[in-house]
Order: structure tokens, then C-alpha cells, then sequence
């Protein structure tokens, strides 16, 4: 063996590859699964990723990948990992990644890119024209970071950073772009342990504006607490409840904080704006102090922000605690405006308005109001979701679910009357999970998300409950629920149409075009997808009744399978009592 042969065997044997080396460092930064798609920029990642302790879920779409690895995200708490290719395979990626960064859900997007050494040369499926090999550039505009790995040495930082800015402050979605030759670049084996994460500290109030907000909410007659998605179930969840209770004050939350408080509970007014109820809108523009946590005040929950519907600062004094700064103020002014993690606030300020005032607050009448209300709400949906007709009735498809299906369950939800419906008029159980695209509103989330949950809670109950536009939006996800043994119920509220679209355009302009589907003959027109679900492997139900839904939902249940259900349902719009803008502006009239 020559000089140059030795040493370069003594290099080797020294040195492990850079996809090795990420591979090790992803476990130990606790990742379980990756979703993705294979390309050639990325098979030496995936080749190392094959000895390890990390599960790639082949999603066969780039989009069905992310709202995977987001449903995950949502599901556990820790970020979700996405694997994709240059080029095609990042756009298809975009709409989910984007998804999953309005929802601040730590999601960190590894792509490969073309050759470090074929840069701007127009190699295969560079993303050139006008700018060279710069496809961080499309994600940019909603990504808390991107990065382009030049040097193999960075990469192992970059990974820590990613992780990091993922999950610390305003969690979101990040992208680290590798060109596909540092994948097998030798790096020493110290590089997959030289930047372990390091344990996160949450920003907490101070004491004495702690103190100033505990005593805002005594002074108040009219309080109103205001909950946003950012606020988790436990410990803040917890202090929320026992706050509002001393205090007997009403909340209101947003689309993505359902659940944060039972459905039953007799303070609750469920969500304002345009899918709120009167008495819910009265409360929020009478209040005199409300206190908003882990919202940005969207334009759904504030009637376009219009105070002649919903919130009226001022009058009303607003204290605003969030972890992102851009958000306190940005559409309403604020009397106290707090960056914090409302894990740590929320139970602070609880603990000062009991050492101000250790009895017990109540407000004649209130508590039974609300109760009223709400009851009637439910009742009402409740009574038509008793409903013999067929089609179904959306009501009485979440009767049946409600009836059918474990208290724990986690229902997954895409756009439209399983959206919007539920979010309204469905009671939630307590131990119940609801989980929706919000920012983004994304049609075909529902369906890859379910199996992403399904994935990280392998004993729950999971049911993406979809309507049929957002179920051929992402047909994906059947083979790959299939592929991973997730039994995920993919119910399909099936009206042939995008349903709420149609209704609203029908109501603006007197007819529906372009938003229903229709069949060369002029008829109404499916897909079959009960057989769809069974070509991939999956039982497939046909509900040809009212009563088999029920029937079907229960076998499905039971038997811990993929399961597709085919339910046709009648178009029937979700009740809006609120306002929203965009009716104006179909009438010509404009701020």
C-alpha cells in the first residue's frame, strides 16, 4: 500500500460522513420520526438515517410530508422534522410548512440542494431564472429563519440553530438548505455532539407588572379574558381556570384554543367575531379590561376589526402578554403590553389577585347567562342532529361522532363545516383534542395531519374529519396511514362541492359557479373514496343512510384499522351571527 493510500485509509477510519454525523445528532436531540419524500439531493441522509433509531415516513407528497410532520408537532410538543428534495420537492412543502408557521408550530424543514460546486450553473432542478440557487428565498417571507449551508463544517450548527429558534420564543417553522455533497463529506464523528441544545428559559413578568394587571382585573366590573392558541393545556391551562373562577370572569377563545376550557364550562362563550354568538360579541364590546393571552387578535375573532361588532379599544383598557413581540399592539392599542411565556404568567397573576382579594368573586347572573346560552347553542345542533334525512344534515354527523366516538379522541379537522361547525356548536369533552389549520386555513391539512397525531398517540383515537374538497386535496395520506399502521378514520363530510365557498358565493351573487363539482353530464359529481380507501389498503365504508354512519363509525372505532368513510352530507352553511368584511366588499362596499 503507497504513502497517500495509507493516509488516506487513516483519514477515513477518523472521519464518518456528515449525513452520519447529522443522523446521530438528530437522535440525541430526541427526533423519533422524519417525514418526507426521497430525491437525489437527500438519499445519503436517508442511507444514513436506515441504521439508526429514527423512523422515515415516506409521505409521497412533499405537502402531505409537512402537515404530517406539523400534526406530529401539535400531538407531542416537540418540533416535527421534514425531509425534502431541491427544487419541486420544496414548493410542494411550501403550503404545509407555511401552515404549520402561521399555527406556531416548531417544524424545521431540512432540504437538499444542488452541488455547493454546480452553484448558479443551472445544474438539475436548481432553482434559478432570476436568482441563483436561492431557494431559501421562497420561504423567507414566513420562516422564523432560513439557512444555506455553505461550508460542511456549519452544518452541525446550523442544526443546533435550527432546533433552537424552532422551539424557543414564538415557536415556528425554520429551513436549513444543504447542498447535496456535504451529505457525504467526511467530518470528524465530535461534529454529531459538539452543539447539544441547551435547556430553555421561558420569560417570565415581572413582579410589579404582575401586580399592575392584578390590579387592573380587580378594579374591573366588566373583565374579559381573551385566549389564544399559545396558551397550552397544564400548568397555564390550570391557573386560567382557578383565575377566572375567584373572579367570575367570562372567556372568550380563539379558533385554535378550543378546548383550553371545557366546552361546558359555565364561564366559557366560545369564540367571538364572525362565528361568535351575540351575547358572545356584547361581551367583548362592553368589557372594560380584557385580558388577552397568547393571541394576535385575527381578523375572524374581530369582526375585520370593525368596533362597531366585536372589540372597542378604547373604551375597553387591553393587557396583552405574548411571547413575540411584533404581536402586542399590533392591531389594537394596549394599556399593558408584556412579552412572556403565559405558562409562567398566568399562574403568577392568579397568585397575586388571591393575595389582594382571597374571597371568592361572583357576578349575579352571570354564570347562568352564559350556561343558557351556550346550552342552547348545543341543544339546538343537537336537535338537528336528530335528523333522519339523507344526505346528512352536518349537524347530525357530529351527533353521531360526539355519541360514537371515546372522550380522549382527537379529532383533526380541515376547512370548511368541520372546521368552522365544530369549532362553533360542538361540544368538546374535557379530555377531548381539537386540532385545526388556523392562520393559514388550509384545505387538505386535515387528512396528513390526523396521521401525523395518529404517529405520535399510536392508542388514541384519531379522526380526521374532512369535507371531500380537502380529502382530494390530499389523497396521500390514506397509503401512507396505511404504510405506517396508523388507524386514522378519515370521515369524509361529502356535499360534492367546496361547501362553504359555494354557499358564499351563492349568497353574494345569487349563484354558485366554479366551487361545485360537477361530472361531464352536468351531475353532481365524487370520487368513490370508500373505494379509493380500500384500493389503498384501508376499509372503506359507503353510508347509503342515516342510521349506517352511526353504524359505520362504531366499526370503524372498533376494529383499529385505516378506515375511510364516504358520508353524503346536504350544503347547508355554518351559522354566522358575526361580521366579516369581505360580504362587504362583495357589495361594493370598501373601508
Amino acid at each position: 500500500m503507497s504513502v497517500d493510500e495509507t493516509s488516506r485509509t487513516s483519514v477515513a477510519s477518523e472521519t464518518v460522513t456528515a449525513a452520519e454525523a447529522l443522523v446521530a445528532q438528530l437522535e440525541s436531540y430526541g427526533v423519533e420520526y422524519v417525514f418526507g419524500t426521497c430525491g437525489h439531493t437527500n438519499i445519503a441522509l436517508l442511507d444514513a438515517m436506515a441504521g439508526s433509531g429514527i423512523t422515515f415516513v415516506i409521505a409521497r407528497h412533499e405537502q402531505a410530508a409537512a402537515h404530517a410532520a406539523d400534526g406530529y408537532a401539535r400531538a407531542t410538543g416537540r418540533p416535527g422534522v421534514l425531509l425534502m428534495h431541491v427544487g419541486p420537492g420544496m414548493t410542494n412543502a411550501v403550503t404545509g410548512v407555511l401552515t404549520a408557521a402561521l399555527d406556531s408550530v416548531p417544524l424545521v424543514a431540512i432540504s437538499g440542494d444542488v452541488p455547493s460546486y454546480y452553484h448558479g450553473r443551472h445544474p438539475h432542478q436548481e432553482v434559478n431564472l432570476h436568482n441563483d440557487a436561492d431557494q431559501t428565498a421562497i420561504y423567507r417571507p414566513f420562516v422564523k429563519r432560513a439557512w444555506q449551508v455553505h461550508r460542511v463544517e456549519d452544518l452541525p450548527r446550523y442544526m443546533e440553530r435550527a432546533f433552537w429558534t424552532a422551539t424557543s420564543g414564538r415557536p415556528g417553522a425554520v429551513l436549513l438548505s444543504v447542498p447535496m455533497d456535504h451529505f457525504s463529506r467526511p467530518v470528524p464523528p465530535t461534529s454529531a455532539t459538539a452543539y447539544p441544545l441547551a435547556a430553555q428559559e421561558r420569560p417570565s413578568l415581572p413582579t410589579e407588572v404582575v401586580e399592575r394587571i392584578a390590579d387592573l382585573l380587580l378594579a374591573a366590573e366588566k373583565p374579559l379574558v381573551y385566549v389564544g392558541g399559545g396558551l397550552r393545556r397544564g400548568v397555564a391551562a390550570d391557573a386560567l381556570r382557578s383565575l377566572v373562577e375567584h373572579l367570575d370572569i367570562p372567556v372568550v377563545h380563539s379558533l385554535m384554543a378550543k378546548g383550553t376550557l371545557p366546552d361546558s364550562h359555565p364561564l366559557l362563550l366560545g369564540m367571538p367575531g364572525f362565528w361568535g354568538l351575540e351575547m358572545t360579541n356584547s361581551y367583548t364590546r362592553e368589557a372594560d379590561v380584557v385580558l388577552a393571552l397568547a393571541t394576535r387578535f385575527a381578523e375572524t375573532d374581530a369582526s375585520s376589526w370593525d368596533r362597531r361588532y366585536t372589540w372597542q379599544f378604547p373604551p375597553s383598557q387591553l393587557v396583552q402578554i405574548d411571547l413575540d413581540p411584533a404581536e402586542i399592539g399590533r392591531n389594537y392599542p394596549v394599556t399593558i403590553g408584556a412579552v412572556a411565556d403565559v405558562a409562567h404568567a398566568v399562574p403568577a397573576i392568579e397568585a397575586a389577585v388571591r393575595q389582594r382579594q382571597p374571597t371568592p368573586r361572583t357576578r349575579a347572573g352571570l354564570r347562568e347567562t352564559i350556561t343558557t346560552t351556550r346550552q342552547t347553542l348545543f341543544r339546538d345542533s343537537q336537535q338537528r342532529g336528530t335528523s333522519a334525512n339523507f344526505p346528512l344534515r352536518p349537524e347530525r354527523i357530529l351527533a353521531d361522532l360526539r355519541t360514537v366516538l371515546p372522550p380522549d379522541a382527537y379529532l383533526v379537522t380541515d376547512v370548511g363545516w368541520n372546521k368552522n361547525g365544530v369549532a362553533q356548536c360542538y361540544e368538546l369533552p374535557e379530555q377531548g383534542r381539537f386540532i385545526t389549520p388556523g392562520g393559514a386555513s388550509t384545505m387538505g391539512f386535515g387528512p396528513a395531519a390526523a396521521v401525523g397525531v395518529q404517529i405520535a398517540r399510536p392508542d388514541s383515537t384519531v379522526v380526521a374529519l374532512i369535507g371531500d374538497g380537502g380529502m382530494g386535496a390530499q389523497l396521500p395520506a390514506i397509503p401512507m396511514a396505511v404504510e405506517q399502521g396508523a388507524p386514522v378514520i378519515f370521515v369524509v363530510m361529502n356535499n360534492r362541492s367546496h361547501g362553504t365557498i359555494s354557499d358564499l358565493q351563492a349568497a353574494s351573487f345569487g349563484r354558485s359557479y366554479g366551487c361545485d363539482f360537477v361530472g361531464p353530464d352536468g351531475l353532481p359529481y365524487s370520487p368513490d373514496f370508500a373505494a379509493l380507501g380500500r384500493a389503498c389498503g384501508a376499509d372503506g365504508y359507503t353510508v347509503d343512510s342515516a342510521d349506517a354512519f352511526r353504524e359505520a363509525l362504531g366499526a370503524a372505532v372498533a376494529a383499529r384499522r385505516p378506515a375511510v368513510l364516504d358520508v353524503p352530507m346536504v350544503n347547508e352553511p355554518v351559522p354566522t351571527p358575526g361580521h366579516w368584511n369581505i360580504k362587504d366588499i362583495y357589495q361594493g362596499i370598501f373601508e
